[in-house]
């Protein structure tokens, strides 16, 4: 028998990595990843290699039924390697597996939250021909044909998520008209960016049957219109279990050249989203706040009445890597919990 495999990557566009895909078929009763073999691609064709040293190669890391195609078939999320087996430098994955493992004592557990925007060719989803929708104020959660648009590609991607077994925590319509946002988590660091990429695909693939397109741009409509995030749920065991952690972790956000450090890699065109206005903090400060949407770093109210559970890094960009938006948080505040002996 045989079965189809889509093979699923990151390629090596800036500043914005892009997903791509391409489709093997495979001799043999359908088995676990790690009998899936490694293939190679063509690095010249995804910002990877030079056409005169071109071959790259695909190894996969994470496998799911794909609702798509059903019966045997699988998604295939795959990392990038050199040809002497090591990792890519486009592959952030690799990074994040070094300090998740370093880290891996405290238990740190995410949750994201990947906001998008529907486009129906040049505009938003929603928007009319030549003009603007009625200011923000009802598309939010909202409900009705006047206000919601898009709902039944929303539907089918989480049933294609759901079908292929992501741990997907829910949806809901956004700020602005076409946009929408989807929760993954809450699952280990590998766990929810392996899982988030192919989300991603699941959405462009999804929106693909519809004639429509989904964007990632942190922006998508400038002025008083709200942009795309994907904030980031975290904690860890300690976290989970007393205030005093809780703390600790904003604290060390704010500290040095770390606000800095993490936001100039929170995703492409991050100063345009984080102005300060539309439930945003300005990009070159750093605050942080109990139930504050307008803060870097927000403590929801019920971790400061149960003194213990997560925070929400509201500064990530729609379009940031989740390998790099875990691996920072992780190595920043465990290594802050670890110094003061909080773990």
């Amino acid at each position: 028998m045989t079965f189809k495999a889509e093979y699923i990557w990151i390629d090596g566009t800036a500043p914005t990595a892009k997903l791509r895909s391409k489709t093997k078929i495979i001799t043999g009763a359908p088995a676990g990843l790690d009998a899936l073999p490694i293939w190679g691609f063509d690095g010249s064709s995804t910002n990877q290699a030079e056409g005169h040293s071109s071959d790259r190669v695909l190894k996969p890391v994470f496998t799911c039924p794909d609702p798509i195609r059903g019966g045997d078939d699988v998604l295939v999320l795959c990392e990038v390697l050199d040809i002497d087996m090591t990792p890519h430098r486009s592959n952030t994955r690799a990074a994040l597996a070094e300090v998740a493992e370093r880290f891996g004592a405290q238990e740190p557990i995410f949750g994201i939250e990947q906001e998008y925007t529907f486009f129906d060719g040049a505009r938003p989803l929603g928007f009319p021909e030549g003009g603007f929708p009625a200011p923000q104020g009802g598309y939010y959660c909202g409900v009705g044909a006047d206000e919601i648009f898009g709902r039944e590609i929303v539907e089918a991607h989480l049933e294609n998520c759901l079908k292929a077994g992501l741990a997907i925590s829910g949806i809901n319509a956004e700020v602005m008209p076409g946009q929408w946002e989807f929760q993954v988590g809450p699952v280990s660091p590998l766990e929810v960016s392996d899982q988030l990429w192919v989300a991603r695909w699941l959405l462009y693939r999804t929106a693909e049957d519809f004639g429509v397109s989904a964007t990632l741009d942190p922006k998508p409509v400038k002025g008083d219109w709200n942009g795309a995030g994907a904030h980031t749920n975290f904690s860890t065991k300690a976290m989970r279990e007393g205030y005093e952690a809780i703390i600790t972790a904003c604290e060390s956000l704010g500290e040095g050249s770390k606000p800095l450090d993490h936001v100039k890699n929170y995703g492409a065109g991050i100063d345009d989203r984080l102005t300060g206005l539309h439930e945003t903090a300005p990009w070159d400060k750093f605050s942080y706040g109990v139930s504050d949407r307008g803060a870097s770093v927000r403590i929801p109210w019920q971790v400061e009445k149960d003194g213990k559970g997560y925070i929400e890094d509201r500064r990530p960009n729609a379009n940031v890597d989740p390998y790099v938006v875990t691996r920072l948080l992780v190595d920043t505040c465990c290594a802050a919990l670890e110094k003061a002996g909080q773990v």
